[in-house]
């Protein structure tokens, strides 16, 4: 298969923002079927991996690395490379996992979301959801050194945004910005894992930890309780902006909103990371307001 031929894929299954292991096992090995895997952090490259997964880079290739902040969205066109390299193709189906359930996976649906491509799921619970059910794992970390792929990025404006949107939303009585952190980070009463940022949230921003979507073993919940989950934390408000320590978490809420049937959606790229810097921007502490 050349670089420039995509398989034939007009027969794959189309997959919704979820899919669960064995939706995905069954499928395991066909022709235009990527799966990646988004793990970052200490866990960012170790085995095990599920069979034939790529790694989807996020502390490396696939974040703008001229950012002061981390996990910065790259342009399209290094989007574009970055996903070429990868071997994908604009007719794939893509499923991406991490380690810890769903985590940083969500951070790699958004992004392709944001590149116009919707053939993307989260594949529900992640590794660990995969090996409790039994499937195959391969004894070394994610890879690829296939052929190169025909993907091409098509940006959607409005789905990765900026501090100054956020800042007009939060001026928005249409609009709620939700936290993603853990309530105390929120508060200002934990400390901040990244040096230099100030503790506390953005005033008029809602806490939802990302951790409260999900069930115990990190199966991410019903849509009827995500639904109520989110209605708790904007009240009637339809238009969502997520936030978190930098933009990986908030697609998890991202994710959830998706689920509970929520269309209007933006995530922060730079998230705390960028707004909790020494600056003129505001810093609010204690619990987070109703809503």
């Amino acid at each position: 298969m050349s670089a420039t031929t995509p398989p034939d894929t007009t027969t794959a299954e189309p997959v919704g923002p979820l899919v669960d292991a064995d939706r995905v096992a069954a499928r395991l090995g066909e022709e235009g079927l990527v799966l990646f895997d988004a793990s970052v952090g200490a866990r960012r490259g170790a085995a095990p991996r599920i069979p034939g997964a790529r790694p989807f880079d996020l502390d490396k290739d696939l974040s703008d690395q001229t950012s002061p902040v981390p996990h910065t969205m790259p342009g399209a066109q290094e989007f574009t490379e970055a996903l070429r390299a990868l071997g994908v193709h604009d007719t794939d189906t893509v499923v991406v996992y991490d380690v810890q359930g769903v985590y940083s996976s969500a951070r790699a649906w958004w992004m392709l979301r944001a590149m116009g491509f919707d053939r993307v799921a989260v594949l529900d619970g992640g590794l660990p959801a995969w090996t409790a059910a039994g499937h195959p794992v391969e004894d070394e970390p994610a890879a690829y050194d296939g052929p190169r792929g025909t993907f091409t990025a098509r940006p959607r404006p409005g789905l990765i945004v900026d501090a100054d949107t956020v800042a007009a939303a939060l001026a928005d009585p249409r609009a709620a910005v939700l936290d993603a952190r853990t309530r105390e980070r929120y508060a200002g009463t934990a400390p901040e894992p990244r040096p230099g940022l100030r503790g506390g949230h953005m005033p008029g921003s809602v806490s939802l930890p990302f951790g409260e979507l999900q069930r115990t073993d990190g199966v991410m919940r019903p849509a009827d309780e995500l639904r109520a989950e989110f209605r708790a934390a904007a009240g009637d408000r339809e238009r969502l902006y997520f936030s978190c320590g930098s933009g990986v978490t908030a697609c998890v809420l991202a994710l959830g909103a998706t689920l509970a049937g929520y269309r209007e959606l933006a995530v922060y790229d730079g998230s705390w990371s960028e707004w909790g810097l020494p600056s003129e921007r505001p810093v609010a502490t204690g619990e987070s307001g109703s809503p």
